[in-house]
């Protein structure tokens, strides 16, 4: 018996980005560790602000990058829903991996950053001299075509990072990485994306379009009054 073909299937990506932290809590400077951050007080709240916005929406699949930070944001929004997935942890969704740079202010860490996105799509660009742009970029979108043409879902969750987040919405839109710097990422955001699945020639499932539906909603602000400052500028104040 011969397999029954491919239909056409559109899934729905909801791409999230962690809730707040401190990168310059006490815990974090001792442990010369940013990936061991957790959400601050306000980092909960946003998480479950977007889990009450979510609540209505039935998940298939949910996964976070495994870092403190996304996997406590992923279980806060699922403890919102209804029957739940079970959480799963994906690497290939952390943060871009630079190297271990510690900076003398919360100002300077946020202008640094920045000037690493502005130059994200130069040759051999690289974040701090540790992993290049384009190969974060590949290994994120590897992870979401192998997630697209899975297991048959129509909805799923994915909590990962601003810097990654940036790279797979560059790629979305078809604009490459140079489009990484203008894509902000507010804490706790919801970006969603539809994947168009079809067959390839050999009746495997490929991904044949991607669609842009809405980027950096935030549910604990929808309109995002006062919220003034650049995503990074936010991420490294001090209040």
């Amino acid at each position: 018996m011969t397999a029954p073909a491919l239909r056409f299937a559109r899934r729905r990506l909801y791409l999230m980005r962690h809730g707040r932290v401190d990168y310059f809590s006490d815990q974090v400077l001792a442990a010369k560790d940013h990936r061991i951050a957790t959400l601050t007080p306000e980092g909960r709240r946003q998480a479950l602000a977007a889990g009450d916005a979510l609540a209505g929406i039935v998940f298939d699949v949910a996964l976070s990058s495994g870092l403190p930070r996304t996997q406590e944001t992923a279980e806060l929004v699922l403890s919102r829903i209804p029957n739940p997935p079970d959480l799963q942890q994906d690497p290939a969704f952390e943060e871009l991996r630079g190297g271990t740079l510690r900076f003398p202010s919360r100002e300077v860490a946020a202008q640094a950053m920045h000037a690493q996105f502005l130059k994200a799509n130069l040759p051999g660009a690289r974040m701090f001299g540790g992993e290049a742009f384009y190969e974060a970029q590949a290994r994120a979108v590897a992870a979401l075509h192998a997630l697209c043409t899975g297991p048959v879902w129509r909805n799923a969750l994915v909590v990962a990072h601003e810097g990654i987040n940036r790279l797979i919405l560059s790629w979305a839109c078809g604009a490459g990485l140079a489009a990484a710097p203008a894509f902000e990422q507010d804490t706790a955001c919801v970006n969603v994306l539809d994947f168009d699945i079809e067959p390839d020639d050999d009746g495997r499932p490929r991904v044949d379009r991607v669609i842009v539906k809405i980027v950096n909603v935030t549910p604990y602000n929808w309109l995002k009054q006062g919220m003034s400052r650049t995503s990074l500028e936010a991420i490294f104040a001090d209040d």
